[in-house]
């Protein structure tokens, strides 16, 4: 559905160490692509692909691009999409582009320069997605803005989000929840980023069956945990953390 999270992938310098890490901190199965030559490999809940894996590409570690987490979101026609972000004042990094029968997408960016992928499936079919907060899903969005009010409207024109309960989080400011078409439920939340924070970016929590056993497998992986356990409404635990390689990634579950 149009607006909606439906993929993501991790770009890394060793995809082997990666696919390790997060098989240990998450549980997550691997197999190849099985897409021509290229090094993308399927992560795995149940044998069914929640996630990908992948070297980042020539072009931007010549640029200068870190290991990072990307997000997908459903575009009904990806170069409209892609020349309406340009319309609101986003910038497209990378121009639509196809995985020959498999997807087409682009690498695009919005006003603040906070990157996500637009794509649309080329594939009839296809399992039905898992339930939500099934472990190894990604089950929640954090846009960290540079000015969340400034650049909800953006989100709002391009896919239809709508702003759901605002949380006052103090001298943080405030954490907007958002939901995405065909969802009545928040699927995320924006705020401003804090003034260490670099550069506005998206990040993804991954759900885990147990958040202590987690943090411990992160911390033996050779990760570094950066904020949490933390508590967060409706009884859940979250933990903010870095992996080997350098990517940020976020996890969500029950505690003890």
């Amino acid at each position: 559905m149009h607006g909606k999270f439906f993929w993501y992938d991790v770009m890394t310098t060793d995809p082997a160490a990666a696919r390790r890490f997060y098989a240990s901190v998450v549980g997550w199965g691997a197999q190849d692509s099985g897409v021509g030559d290229a090094d993308y490999t399927v992560l795995t809940v149940s044998g069914q692909g929640v996630a990908g894996l992948m070297p980042i590409p020539e072009d931007s570690r010549a640029a200068g691009v870190p290991p990072t987490w990307m997000g997908y979101i459903e575009a009904d026609d990806v170069d409209a999409v892609a020349a309406r972000i340009v319309e609101l004042g986003g910038t497209v990094q990378k121009p639509p582009a196809d995985v020959p029968g498999v997807i087409r997408f682009a690498v695009v960016a919005d006003p603040q320069g906070a990157g996500f992928l637009i794509a649309k499936g080329l594939m009839e079919g296809g399992p039905p997605p898992l339930p939500p907060m099934t472990p190894g899903t990604i089950s929640w969005h954090e846009l960290y803005a540079a000015d969340w009010e400034q650049v909800f409207p953006f989100y709002e024109k391009l896919f239809g989000w709508v702003k759901k309960e605002a949380i006052d989080m103090g001298p943080m400011g405030t954490y907007q929840l958002f939901a995405t078409p065909g969802s009545d439920e928040a699927v995320g939340g924006m705020m401003t980023k804090p003034q260490e924070v670099p550069a506005p970016f998206w990040g993804y929590y991954i759900g885990v069956p147990n958040i202590d056993t987690a943090v411990e497998r992160v911390k033996a992986g050779g990760g570094r945990v950066i904020n949490g356990p933390m508590e967060v409404p409706g009884g859940a635990w979250i933990v903010q953390a870095i992996d080997p390689q350098g990517a940020y990634f976020a996890l969500v579950g029950p505690k003890g």
